[in-house]
């Protein structure tokens, strides 16, 4: 038995050690290894944009009054008691409505008095005009001085001036009747009413009897920096140049006209030019008064290279961006940008068409970064902002 277990012993330590080996090997594979790909930090969840060619629209972009295009305050022209209001608080009205009827009673009699004044007159000429004739008869046999003659030629043409006095007088009590009726000299919309049937106004009055407001078209007054004059004048220069009015959260666009001029002078105290623009205004969306943003198109840049306003970073050398590599891994790319609207960046240099670039967490990244693409919300909205038609 002792010689057995002898024998078979030097087969046991070569088991034992080859065992040992594959323990000591398992080991060392394990932690060599597996042991850095357990290191290798986890990939950093980003929007990723693509950067593309479009058609970017260059705007300037300013806060504005909205102003009616004409404005009246509608006063009295004679003096007297207003019989009859005959328009609407609020109410459209065209050019040449009744609004206020004033009491017509004393400008007709003096109207008459004055149609009276020119018949008495008219028929004093025609005495004269026949006393003339008798004397142009009598003349020539001396029973009419040449004295009496010029007296007579004298008498008629005072009475023609007269009779045109007369006239004159006619037209100015006729004028003063018309007066009493007071229409609506624009086409708008009244306002409140400042005083009520009863009341009687007088041709010094300032305070009106109603504001009418024209609406449509409608102007918008809105400041832009003095750098901007150039800009925008270029661009008038070359016809006509769009602008949109938005409400003050630039969500919706409340009308869409053109720039009507550019103010005769810069504000030095805050170094602005004052811009006027008009707009149809046929939805009423636009009201005096109120403020909006307008936003002005003066150029259109054709098939630029654009990412994501959110893509750009800053850092000592300039403007940059996380350029997405094929293993998805990150690298800098120093940029050259241009112009920067509705959340586009227009590149001039450093970027290709087609490349990736990181449009959120850049915070968490660094040269050799890994990333893991999400769906971009911010190169989405951007890109679709930039393919918008341009007009």
């Amino acid at each position: 038995m002792n010689r057995d277990l002898s024998a078979h012993q030097p087969h046991l330590l070569v088991a034992g050690a080859l065992v040992l080996l594959l323990v000591v090997g398992g080991w060392y594979w394990l932690a060599h290894r597996a042991a850095p790909l357990a290191k290798l930090p986890p990939a950093i969840p980003v929007d990723v944009a693509t950067v593309q060619r479009k058609d970017v629209p260059v705007y300037l972009q300013g806060l504005g009054t909205v102003q009616a295009f004409y404005t009246v305050t509608v006063t009295a022209r004679v003096d007297g008691q207003i019989q009859k209001v005959a328009f609407t608080e609020g109410q459209d009205v065209r050019k040449g409505a009744l609004l206020v009827q004033i009491d017509p009673r004393p400008y007709q009699a003096a109207l008459g008095v004055a149609i009276a004044t020119r018949d008495k007159d008219r028929a004093q000429l025609e005495n004269a005009h026949r006393d003339m004739d008798r004397y142009t008869l009598l003349a020539p046999e001396d029973l009419a001085s040449k004295q009496t003659i010029d007296t007579q030629r004298a008498l008629i043409a005072q009475l023609t001036a007269q009779i045109k006095g007369d006239d004159a007088a006619i037209d100015n009590a006729r004028t003063q009747l018309d007066y009493t009726a007071i229409t609506s000299p624009i086409d708008g919309r009244t306002g409140i009413r400042l005083i009520d049937p009863g009341n009687i106004v007088h041709a010094t009055d300032t305070a009106g009897i109603v504001v009418v407001t024209q609406l449509e078209p409608i102007s918008i007054i809105f400041s832009l920096p003095e750098e901007a004059f150039g800009q925008l004048s270029s661009a008038l220069a070359q016809g006509a140049v769009e602008a949109s009015a938005l409400s003050r959260d630039d969500e919706h666009e409340l009308d869409r006209g053109t720039v009507a001029l550019i103010d005769n002078q810069i504000d030095q105290t805050t170094g602005t030019i004052r811009v006027k623009a008009t707009l149809p205004n046929k939805q009423r969306h636009l009201w005096p008064g109120e403020f909006v943003n307008v936003r002005v198109l003066t150029q259109t840049q054709r098939q630029v290279l654009t990412i994501p306003v959110a893509a750009l970073e800053r850092g000592p050398e300039g403007l940059f961006t996380y350029l997405v590599g094929p293993d998805s891994t990150i690298s800098v790319a120093q940029l050259t940008a241009g112009e920067q609207n509705g959340g586009i960046a227009v590149i001039d240099k450093g970027l290709q068409a087609g490349d990736k670039v990181v449009a959120s967490n850049q915070y968490r990244l660094q040269p050799g970064s890994r990333i893991r693409a999400n769906t971009s919300k911010v190169a989405t909205s951007a890109s679709a902002s930039a393919t918008e038609p341009a007009p």
